[in-house]
């Protein structure tokens, strides 16, 4: 069979850019679009370095450029080394340290710098900020990381199969994005066994395979990993501002708070930490905006993205202006938080100092597979214990409710199309008489046992509206291995800001696959990327008693739990 495609090349160069090829140390040349400001003179500069097309309508450079130039910065964006425009071979993460380190060099030795560079991008061009921390240049002044992690490589490869769960969106974007120069749209079968070779017909009609993939599948075999840090982590050379960007509904978000978190934790780094933390998702739709309208869908139309960009752009310059600049002005607030259905707060803390601890305790199991309201959410344990069996069924996985969770609520799907099933449970609370105000991580601990030499454990955090529509607030998911033994499994579902309304209700959803965003679990030990089929196997989960399973939240709010 022969898989159709589309060829997405770059974009023409911008007319208001000079475009110039960078040469690296190894004499490979990276295409640079230079955007000036109005006033001649030597500037400050800020960086971006992106595999998407410098040029092109996805990230929208051109469009950005007069929001760092009108306030006198040089706008130097650049495509990666094997992507567009720039030469060398098409790897992700490998050049990033080196290539990173030798364009801040070419930058300062230009006639309109100053000698000093800020950086500044979303996802991957948030990791090659990161990658030119840990390189040390010294004109690296400042940096904006937006909805990424220093430790994206790490997440998205060099983890063995039976080590946690893989998300299988991380090989469909390698597929896509990091076959060569170009970006590629295609159609993927995931019923197709071995999913190893998922991708393969495309790569033969195309006639080239990602290396990236090749790279997955060996690190799912337990090849040992390419340490890109290997001569330091950034974490342990940042001594420069840092301004971590993101939302609360990004499916990276929980990596970005682990990276604020640990910084924010040492004395070392503690106080150049910024954060600011939106209700939007990775691709910039926010939470007031859904179900987004097409006047409102800066993704295909250029009146919205005009209307987005100073709130997308804006904090991150003036962020620049005080660390790059030296301007005094406004403080900056350590911690700028979006509260969902509410608006912006601050603090000087995450979570807030006035947040506290609250937990609802999973209840009456009995009926967590009846329907789509299941079990209870109980402010307070059961004491005697009781469960609730289901099955994780291979042949007949949970089907994912978001087709593409970098744009989440751009989809915005309502979880009652799965949470009916038979292998997924439900737990819900009463209606809320009072708004309640999350502003923390949230958790999920589970008695849980199986039969199967591992099991996957995906969890939501759902809020229910008066007229039974189910929208996520967060996620997470983690891997159970035999044996259990008696500790609880515990699920990380990231942080929040979110105000439940009156009149709603708060549900935990729990399931044993989330397909095909995440990597089946085929219930024996196989490897999940090269079986072909796999075996029904059994989860018992209890609450009450001694094993009370329960998730945990925190509040702002003084008011007593429902």
């Amino acid at each position: 069979m022969t898989a159709e495609f589309t060829r997405l090349g770059p974009a023409p160069v911008d007319t208001r850019a000079e475009e110039t090829m960078v040469r690296a140390r190894d004499g490979v040349r990276l295409a640079t679009d230079v955007y000036l400001p109005e006033h001649p003179g030597r500037h400050p500069a800020v960086l971006v370095r992106l595999p998407y097309d410098k040029c092109g309508r996805y990230t929208f450079m051109p469009f950005i450029a007069p929001h760092f130039t009108d306030r006198g910065y040089v706008f130097v964006v650049q495509d990666v080394a094997g992507k567009f425009r720039s030469e060398g071979d098409t790897v992700p993460y490998v050049r990033e340290i080196a290539d990173g380190y030798d364009t801040i060099e070419w930058i300062i030795a230009q006639p309109w710098s100053d000698g000093v560079v800020g950086m500044w991008g979303d996802s991957y061009y948030g990791f090659t900020q990161w990658a030119a921390v840990a390189s040390g240049h010294p004109a690296l002044r400042a940096i904006v990381p937006r909805v990424t992690s220093a430790n994206l490589m790490t997440v998205r490869l060099g983890k063995r199969w039976d080590e946690g769960i893989a998300a299988l969106y991380s090989a469909d974007y390698f597929a896509h994005y990091w076959l060569d120069n170009d970006i590629y749209e295609f159609e993927v079968d995931w019923s197709h066994r071995p999913l190893a070779e998922v991708f393969d017909d495309a790569f033969r009609t195309i006639g080239k395979r990602a290396r990236a993939i090749d790279q997955l599948m060996a690190d799912s075999l337990g090849r040992p990993a390419f340490d890109l840090f290997a001569a330091g982590h950034p974490f342990d050379t940042v001594r420069i501002p840092v301004f971590h960007a993101g939302g609360w509904f990004d499916n990276i978000a929980p990596d970005q708070m682990r990276d604020y978190a640990t910084l924010a934790g040492r004395a070392d780094t503690a106080g150049l930490q910024y954060l600011m933390m939106n209700s939007t998702d990775h691709e910039n739709y926010q939470l007031e905006d859904v179900p987004v309208p097409p006047e409102k869908d800066h993704d295909s139309n250029n009146e919205a993205l005009e209307r987005m960009l100073p709130r997308y752009v804006g904090p991150g310059v003036d962020f620049f202006d005080v660390h790059l600049r030296g301007k005094t002005g406004p403080t900056i607030p350590r911690v700028r938080w979006h509260l969902g259905h509410v608006g912006w707060q601050t603090a000087e803390t995450w979570p807030p100092p006035e947040a506290r601890e609250i937990r609802f305790h999973l209840a009456d199991p009995s009926r967590a597979t009846a329907d789509a309201d299941g079990g209870a959410l109980s402010a307070s344990p059961e004491t005697v214990p009781a469960t609730v069996r289901w099955t994780h069924d291979p042949a007949n996985l949970v089907p994912s409710t978001v087709h593409d969770p970098f744009a989440f609520l751009g989809e915005y799907p309502d979880e009652r199309e799965v949470e009916s099933r038979d292998d997924v449970l439900t737990f819900t609370s009463d209606q809320l008489d009072e708004p309640l105000d999350l502003a923390g991580p949230v958790s999920l601990t589970l008695g849980l046992d199986c039969n199967a030499p591992s099991t996957g454990v995906f969890a939501k955090l759902v809020d229910v509206s008066p007229d039974g529509s189910a929208r996520m607030l967060v996620r997470g998911q983690t891997l159970v291995r035999q044996p259990v033994g008696e500790q609880p499994a515990r699920v990380d579902l990231g942080h929040t800001g979110y105000r439940m309304l009156p009149g709603h209700r708060l549900r935990v959803h729990v399931a044993s696959s989330d397909f095909p965003i995440y990597l089946w679990n085929p219930g024996t030990t196989e490897n999940p990327w090269t079986a072909t089929s796999g075996t029904p196997s059994g989860q018992t989960l209890t609450t009450g008693g001694s094993q009370s399973s329960f998730v945990s939240l925190w509040t702002t709010e003084t008011v007593a739990e429902p």
